[in-house]
């Protein structure tokens, strides 16, 4: 048993308080409606019994009608209501469900955007977390809910017969009750191997997801086809499968082992309370009903431990899903947040880092190592270097979505850690190299990057313009309105032109740039390699546009293209996390070292297909 399966068995109850609670906030009349059909269904059984026993004896004794009558009407009403019960829990079960499940997701997805970092998201063994947490979630805080009333019913059955037995033989009574003590700690145990599995696979499910994505997406299915791989990932989806498979078979036959084994134990105790009866009744110390009790009541208990059994297991098991549930929803903010964080006003002086080093674990390498660097207000920097050279990990913290692991970095000389995430996020504007394409509208694309103004079409029209896609939009078929992808849409609606379009790498960066635009009145403006999907030609035409755009602003951009780079205020060229050198374009080809070897590199790439056209036009 991992320490990842048995921590979380000793919270169960907190769990379960904690799904009960969510459950009364979600659907307060229905948990009650549910609890007292509940109460309905465990007293049922015990009723209709002892009111059997009394008409059977009665019967025997040669009453008349008029005794037994009422006695028959009772028992048909509890029939009934024990009949009417399993429809009514069912349909309470499915409302109950339900409005849990969409509380619950709400607090899920509440708590992941208090995370306002995004290393638990690079994590892979939280994404692990995160998978099983969205699985219970939906329905698991509704299950523990269900399995703790059912729990309820399963108890007051219980109890009842076990009063009966009592009253009829205490020895039977123990008997009966010691036989169920096994059963628990089976299942108990069961439960516990069961999670552990489910834990200890979740590594090769991962990767089985992953592969069989490879084999069903678009965004693969180009090089997975030219480069033959579909037979590659197909073998190594199915390897994780059949090990994933055989852990579970292996879990399967320890069930059927145990189950099997309490079930033989079920029929003993059974057996051996009617022979019992038998015997008792032939000495004239049980009567007619005394017996029909007595079976009702050695099935029902028998019937009850099976279903308290297995409620206790299934909250057992569910308890230690939700405990992923339970640990994201709990999770304070990733990142430290001072006690009275400090607004982020509009930036006046510039950006300044100081000894920066940064790793993303404590057992990785550095990524940046002393890195100095101020980023002037109302200037252009440009980062250039080799890649891994900590480019984008640079802009990350800038972002604050890590905080260095040392030094400061100070906006304005107010260090990033003591102001508010959501406001320094405010006054900055980004296009990512990993840039998103939203599967919405073509406005919705462009509007999000600026929420409040979501509705404002004259600002995201203004916005596309700037990022030459304002023609590109107007082109599709319902204009700014065209949905930008299929996936929403039935087989049959594939030949309507309304049901959405898919755009090229190079439109849907233009998209993202627009995205930025929406943020033309903020402090910062990000660019991280913001034109690497376009044609040369386009993107000459809207370097020149960013350019003209960056006048005045203050400004980091990231390209490996150095020609793109030459007309910034400072250069700043990294290696292996440090900086190794910084200047102007001017300056920095006369110093003769690292940007000026590679900027001529690159240069040359250009100049000698040129020469060769020019030497054969002569």
């Amino acid at each position: 048993m991992t320490e990842a399966t048995a921590v979380p068995a000793r919270r169960i109850p907190g769990h379960l308080r904690a799904a009960v609670r969510l459950a009364a906030a979600a659907a307060p009349g229905i948990l009650l409606a549910y609890a007292l059909a509940t109460v309905t269904a465990g007293a049922g059984p015990v009723a209709a019994a002892a009111l059997l026993r009394t008409l059977l004896d009665r019967l025997a004794d040669g009453r008349g009608g008029a005794e037994l009558l009422p006695l028959g009407v009772a028992l048909a009403v509890v029939g009934l209501l024990v009949g009417a019960v399993p429809a009514s829990t069912a349909y309470l079960h499915s409302r109950l469900l339900r409005a849990v499940g969409v509380r619950a997701m709400d607090r899920l997805y509440q708590a992941m955007n208090r995370i306002t970092g995004i290393g638990a998201m690079e994590n892979p063994g939280f994404r692990d977390r995160l998978r099983l947490a969205q699985q219970s979630g939906r329905s698991g805080p509704g299950q523990l809910v269900d399995d703790a009333l059912g729990v309820l019913s399963a108890l007051i059955t219980l109890t009842g017969f076990i009063g009966v037995l009592i009253a009829l033989s205490p020895w039977l009574a123990l008997f009966v009750v010691a036989a169920a003590v096994p059963a628990f700690i089976a299942q108990l145990r069961l439960n516990r191997q069961h999670a552990t599995m489910m834990w200890q696979v979740s590594g090769r499910a991962r990767r089985e997801a992953h592969y069989a994505e490879l084999l069903t997406t678009l965004a693969a299915a180009k090089e997975i086809r030219l480069l033959g791989l579909g037979g590659l990932f197909r073998t190594r989806m199915l390897r994780e499968m059949t090990a994933v498979n055989a852990e579970e078979a292996r879990q399967d036959g320890r069930e059927l082992r145990t189950r099997t084994a309490l079930a033989v134990l079920t029929a003993v105790v059974a057996g051996g309370g009617l022979v019992w009866a038998l015997v008792q009744a032939g000495r004239g110390r049980l009567s007619i009903g005394d017996i029909a009790l007595l079976v009702a009541a050695v099935g029902g208990v028998q019937v009850a431990v099976g279903g308290l059994v297995d409620r206790f297991a299934s909250a057992h098991q569910n308890a230690l899903l939700f405990d992923h549930y339970q640990n994201i929803v709990d999770a304070g903010p990733d990142l430290p947040a001072p006690a009275e964080p400090l607004p982020a006003p509009a930036l006046r002086t510039g950006i300044e880092l100081r000894d920066v080093w940064f790793r993303y674990a404590p057992d990785t390498p550095w990524v940046l190592r002393g890195v100095n660097l101020t980023i002037p207000y109302g200037r252009t920097v440009a980062l250039v270097g080799l890649n891994g050279a900590g480019k984008s990990t640079l802009v990350k913290l800038l972002c604050r979505f890590y905080d260095p692991t040392a030094g400061t970095i100070t906006w304005d000389g107010t260090d990033l850690r003591d102001l508010d995430v959501a406001a320094l996020r405010d006054r900055i504007g980004a296009v990512f190299q990993d840039f998103m394409a939203y599967e919405l509208s073509a406005a919705e694309n462009v509007g999000l990057g600026d929420a409040a103004a979501l509705d404002d079409r004259a600002r995201i029209e203004s916005a596309a313009r700037r990022a030459e896609v304002h023609d590109t939009v107007l082109a599709l078929p319902d204009g700014y309105d065209t949905m930008l992808t299929n996936v929403y849409y039935d087989e049959q609606d594939r030949d309507d032109p309304a049901t959405g379009v898919l755009l090229s790498g190079g439109q849907w960066q233009r998209l993202a740039l627009a995205r930025a635009f929406m943020r033309d009145d903020r402090s910062l403006l990000i660019l991280d390699e913001p034109t690497a999907g376009l044609d040369p030609q386009a993107e000459h035409d809207l370097h020149d546009r960013l350019r003209r755009h960056r006048q005045g602003r203050t400004s980091v951009l990231i390209s490996h293209r150095l020609g793109t780079v030459r007309d910034a205020d400072v250069i700043v060229v990294l290696a292996d996390g440090v900086v190794v050198e910084q200047g102007t374009h001017e300056e920095l080809l006369a110093a003769g070292t690292g940007y000026a070897k590679l900027f001529r590199l690159q240069a040359s790439g250009y100049a000698e297909p040129m020469a060769r056209v020019g030497g054969d036009r002569c």
